[in-house]
């Protein structure tokens, strides 16, 4: 494994989860009493539990292939990769993005990594990939790759 990343919501968002749970509390409380209230604040809970361990996502870089999420590709398909700042990762994601490419973005993370693909058969030209660390996956990606082309 030359890179790994797991990206989740930020703590910000469990906070306002359960100020949001809180308020459910005292509203159904008031309304239908305490049993309800602990019932539909804990379902509350749950459904902010669940919806934010599906937004999470994994980024997996081995001398194979990269892996995001359920996607992975081979890295002889990779023609290069780059890392983006704030304002290309916007761009890339907004006015200058391709209609064709794979888009693995979370509004939370501001950077990505561009992974330009080469392979013919395939019409995605490229995957913008959101990372934390957009340096090191990128360096990952271009080890894996020159790697690949030693063996």
């Amino acid at each position: 494994m030359l890179f790994r990343e797991r990206l989740t919501v930020p703590a910000v968002w469990w906070v306002l989860a359960g100020l949001f749970a809180l308020s459910v509390l005292l509203a159904v409380g008031a309304y239908l009493g305490p049993v309800w209230a602990v019932g539909t604040t804990l379902a509350t809970l749950l459904v902010a539990v669940a919806i934010f361990a599906s937004a999470a996502i994994v980024i997996r870089v081995d001398t194979e292939q990269i892996r995001v999420g359920r996607a992975s590709i081979e890295h002889r398909y990779i023609a290069g990769c780059r890392a983006l700042d704030v304002d290309e990762t916007r761009r890339r994601a907004g006015v200058e993005a391709d209609a064709r490419a794979h888009l693995v973005l979370r509004s939370y993370v501001k950077t990505a990594v561009e992974i330009t693909l080469d392979d013919v058969d395939d019409p995605v030209p490229y995957w913008l990939v959101s990372s934390r660390h957009p340096q090191r996956l990128a360096a990952a990606m271009r080890e894996a790759s020159s790697s690949t082309l030693t063996e």
